[in-house]
């Protein structure tokens, strides 16, 4: 699976779907169709030192080289956020939530590109076509007082 190495790619990436699981999370974000699938890790230094969060990046590069090859999709890009508890689980449970956490995003992109694509036939308003009513605090019980001292 080729990386994804360039910032505007993660930040691009992080505006699609995400689903989490202990040891990490993954993001995918569907791009050009037919494009081969890229894949981006990224640890911050909160996880730990330089070690610690090399060791996180290879285990889950590791996880996208057996999981990545059956579940991820042409045209889309994900990320992977290596968490500490990576370190910690069992390769073969990071490998399992691996491949539901594929699954996870894919029913969220197409769930997002039906939502997109579906306008009603009839005529009838869609669920975006109706104003939205702003919402105003309520009312105190007390009464407020203006400078002149007026009850208001």
């Amino acid at each position: 699976m080729d990386r994804l190495l360039k910032r505007a790619d993660f930040l691009s990436v992080a505006k699609g779907a995400r689903a989490a699981r202990r040891g990490f999370a993954l993001q995918a974000a569907a791009v050009e169709a037919g494009r081969p699938p890229r894949c981006g890790f990224t640890v911050t230094k909160k996880t730990g030192n330089a070690v610690v969060r090399n060791r996180i990046r290879r285990r889950l590069r590791e996880a996208i080289r057996l999981a990545g090859a059956l579940h991820a999709r042409a045209g889309t890009d994900y990320v992977l956020i290596g968490r500490q508890e990576a370190l910690r689980l069992d390769f073969a449970t990071i490998v399992t939530d691996l491949a539901g956490a594929f699954r996870q995003v894919h029913a969220r992109l197409d769930g997002r590109e039906a939502q997109d694509r579906a306008k009603p036939a009839d005529g009838a308003p869609g669920r975006d076509d109706f104003p939205r009513r702003e919402l105003s605090p309520p009312a105190s019980p007390r009464a407020t007082t203006s400078r002149t001292g007026r009850t208001e």
